[in-house]
């Protein structure tokens, strides 16, 4: 009975991480018609961390030190108000969710040319995934997607150089243990997104309709809380490549929701940048799936 519980929990959380997250880009798209853009992402955050916050304070974990939140800060700022509000921009902008998600893919990309600051070893797999990554990075630029929002097209690229620089640096930091690490840097990225809010002048031209609300609700519940937790059960059970697969996942999942529901136009040129970037990170992870259970295990504690 443990067993068969173990695996639909495993099961679920391979759902949630491939689904969910996949399907945040398609409800951003829905919720900038409503929300202004670091508007979206700042409650979005503020009010997921701040349930995470209570819930595990409530629970008897202790509040992080001085030292700690001002790591969480330094990952905050990166991740979730450069990295997420980036993408939320971006698609304000108009560039399309299916083509957001695909330049996010190149986070792992990043993260292999940033790890080189701390001294980490590439192999040689490694770098011909991030030339190849880097080849469909030109090829999704050369779509019209992108050609026609330059500056949507700088900010998803810097979002994901963020994201990756952020999470390469965490490894170094000094971080509260578990979910109290997310729920901090998610209330600091949040503020900061508020804080740009109304340094930048968003102001809400009217309420938002019902479809608004839905989308900043299913961002918060499912996008930051239920994914995010799916996440961290997969670290622990499962290889650091297994866990992280949802890099190559989730933007066929953007793609398929984007032309479907969105009717958004995808080009002869995002269809290959897509096929070639999602090789590239499963060329990229493949070394992953090579090591022993144990040390994946090790490493992700």
């Amino acid at each position: 009975m443990p067993s068969h519980r173990s695996s639909l929990l495993l099961v679920g959380a391979f759902i949630a991480l491939y689904l969910v997250w996949g399907s945040t880009y398609f409800v951003i798209k829905i919720g900038v018609q409503s929300w202004p853009p670091m508007l979206l992402a700042g409650l979005r955050f503020v009010i997921a961390g701040g349930l995470m916050f209570a819930w595990l304070r409530w629970r008897g974990v202790p509040v992080p030190t001085g030292k700690e939140w001002r790591s969480c800060a330094i990952v905050g700022f990166l991740l979730l108000s450069c990295g997420n509000g980036g993408v939320t921009i971006a698609e304000h902008l108009g560039v399309a969710s299916a083509v957001a998600a695909l330049a996010i893919a190149t986070v792992p990309l990043f993260a292999l040319l940033f790890g080189l600051i701390w001294g980490q070893r590439t192999t040689g797999l490694e770098w011909g995934g991030i030339l190849l990554g880097l080849i469909g990075i030109g090829l999704l630029n050369l779509g019209h997607n992108l050609q026609a929002s330059p500056l949507g097209a700088m900010l998803v690229l810097i979002a994901a150089a963020s994201w990756a620089f952020g999470s390469m640096w965490s490894r170094h930091l000094s971080l509260p243990g578990g979910a109290m690490a997310s729920a901090a840097q998610m209330l600091v990225g949040g503020v900061v997104l508020l804080l740009g809010s109304v340094a930048s002048g968003e102001r809400m031209q009217q309420a938002p309709d019902f479809a608004g609300w839905l989308a900043l609700a299913y961002l918060t519940l499912f996008g930051s809380i239920v994914a995010f937790s799916a996440y961290l059960y997969l670290l622990k059970h499962v290889r650091p490549a297994a866990a992280t697969s949802y890099a190559y996942v989730n933007p066929v999942v953007a793609v398929l929701l984007g032309i479907t529901f969105a009717g958004e136009r995808i080009g002869a040129e995002e269809w290959l940048a897509m096929t070639v970037i999602v090789s590239a990170v499963v060329l990229i992870g493949l070394p992953q799936w090579r090591r022993p259970r144990v040390a994946a295990s090790a490493k992700s504690a």
